[in-house]
């Protein structure tokens, strides 16, 4: 397979997101939260998409209703500039008139691994594919994670990125001396991204029921198998309230870095 080549793009889309939602009466689902105009989920795509890769396999759950009628009602005027001539709209550029999405009903209850092997068969048995929360930006150069991940040799690979954490780290004696006080960003230690590409030999370590990070790239890594990408630039979640609306305050104030689609 060729490095540029496109690939398919597994979405996770079908949690709860609780952490995210104001209540029971709050039924919008994380990957629909928005940023600007354009929610989550239509961010990640639009990354994805900027590198070639437009072939969507969304694994639906929670709220799977919201993620539908967004696309099945899509507005392109709603973030493209646009003419009205004698009373008809002429659209001056498009965002997803390329792209073929696939909605896939994966349970609302299911782990991420069995997300997974439920969709396998809309994967036409590609060798390699690429996987996603939904939830995590990130201005990461996707052809060189490509690039390095096949140059590795490995099974699999995940983005791997600083600790996000404002916490310190404390060493204490068993006396309960403080021998240290260090910053979570500053210990060697990395977290996982959310960003991976993917062989289809994953699925032989993915049990029913089972996780991919825990359970397939857990047994890759023991293996010496699992590829690790470290990015060093933008990443940012949109687990809760708070990093959601940090997300959306850049947006508004023109700090877009993950809209690698816009630069000039």
């Amino acid at each position: 397979m060729k490095v540029n080549e496109p690939m398919k793009v597994v979405l996770f889309c079908g949690g709860y997101g609780m952490r995210m939602r104001g209540g029971s009466d709050d039924i919008v689902p994380k990957p629909m939260q928005l940023v600007g105009p354009r929610p989550l989920l239509w961010h990640v795509m639009r990354y994805y998409a900027h590198y070639g890769h437009k072939e969507f396999v969304l694994c639906l759950g929670y709220g799977a209703e919201h993620i539908k009628n967004f696309f099945l009602t899509y507005q392109e005027s709603a973030s493209n500039d646009f003419v009205i001539r004698n009373g008809a709209v002429e659209l001056l550029g498009s965002d997803i008139s390329d792209w073929s999405i696939t909605f896939v009903d994966t349970g609302v209850e299911s782990a991420i691994g069995e997300r997974l092997r439920r969709v396998r068969e809309h994967l036409d048995g590609d060798e390699h594919f690429l996987a996603n929360y939904a939830d995590v930006l990130t201005d990461a150069p996707l052809d060189t994670m490509i690039e390095r991940f096949h140059a590795s040799g490995a099974a699999a690979s995940m983005m791997v990125v600083p600790p996000q954490s404002s916490f310190h780290c404390v060493d204490i004696s068993p006396t309960g001396e403080v021998k240290d006080i260090v910053p979570v960003a500053q210990m060697p230690l990395w977290e996982n991204g959310g960003y991976f590409v993917l062989s289809q030999e994953i699925f032989d370590l993915l049990p029913p029921g089972g996780d991919l990070v825990a359970d397939a790239c857990g047994a890759l890594a023991g293996q010496g198998r699992l590829f690790g990408y470290q990015h060093m630039g933008f990443w940012k979640p949109a687990d809760t309230f708070k990093e959601r609306a940090e997300l959306d305050d850049a947006y508004r104030n023109g700090t877009r870095p993950w809209m690698v689609w816009d630069r000039g």
